[in-house]
C-alpha cells in the first residue's frame, strides 16, 4: 500500500505494518495527480501546476491539522498503468476505507455553509453523491468528514446523517454503524 506523507508529500510504500492514515474521497477532474506524477517518491515540479495538486495539498494540510502523518489518495497511490495493481486495488478498496482513521469527502461543487438554503441545495446536488464508489466510501469508514470547495468542514457523516440518508437512500442505521450484514444490496 502506498501512502503520501502529510508533511513531506513523499509517496511511500508499505508492505506489512501499515501506519494510521486518512483517505480522500473525491470526484475526479481532468488534471488529477497520478502515480506517474511522482518520481522517486516526490511530486515532479511540473505536476504542481495541475488542478488536482491543490486537492492533495489541502488534504495533506488537513491531515496534519488532525494529527495524521499519512494520506491515501486513489489517483496517485495506485499505479493505474498496471492492470494487476489496479485489479488488486479495486478488490482492496473497501478494506482500505474501513481501516482508515478518517475519510475526508471533498465536495468540490459545494461551498461553505454561509447561506444555509443555498448550501443544502448544493450539498444534495453534489456530483460526489452520484458516483458508483459513494456507497462504500460512506459505509466503510467509521468517520467521514465532508469538506466543501474552500476546504472548510461542512459536517460529518453523523452530524449530516439525516440529510445524507435522504440524498442517497442509505438507511441512517447503516450510516451510523456501517454494519452491512442486515442490508440488501439488491
Amino acid at each position: 500500500m502506498r501512502l503520501i506523507h502529510s508533511t513531506t508529500r513523499l509517496l511511500k510504500e508499505f508492505y506489512n505494518t501499515i501506519p494510521k492514515y486518512v483517505v480522500l474521497s473525491h470526484t475526479w477532474g481532468e488534471q488529477e495527480l497520478s502515480f506517474q506524477d511522482f518520481e522517486r517518491g516526490q511530486v515532479k515540479p511540473e505536476a504542481t501546476s495541475k488542478a488536482g495538486y491543490a486537492k492533495i495539498e489541502h488534504c495533506c494540510l488537513q491531515a496534519e491539522r488532525d494529527g495524521f502523518e499519512f494520506v491515501w489518495v486513489d489517483t496517485c497511490c495506485i499505479d493505474k498503468t498496471s492492470s494487476t495493481e489496479l485489479s488488486e486495488a479495486i478488490n482492496s478498496m473497501y478494506r482500505w476505507y474501513k481501516e482508515a482513521e478518517v475519510c475526508y469527502a471533498y465536495l468540490e461543487d459545494v461551498w461553505h455553509k454561509e447561506d444555509p438554503q443555498l448550501w443544502c441545495s448544493s450539498f444534495a446536488k453534489s456530483r460526489w453523491f452520484s458516483r458508483g464508489w459513494t456507497l462504500h466510501e460512506l459505509i466503510a469508514p467509521s468517520s467521514v468528514e465532508f469538506y466543501g470547495k474552500d476546504w472548510h468542514e461542512i459536517g460529518t457523516k453523523l452530524s449530516l446523517q439525516t440529510k445524507v440518508s435522504e440524498i442517497t437512500g442509505i438507511p441512517v442505521h447503516a450510516l451510523k454503524f456501517g454494519d452491512m450484514e442486515y442490508f440488501s444490496v439488491a
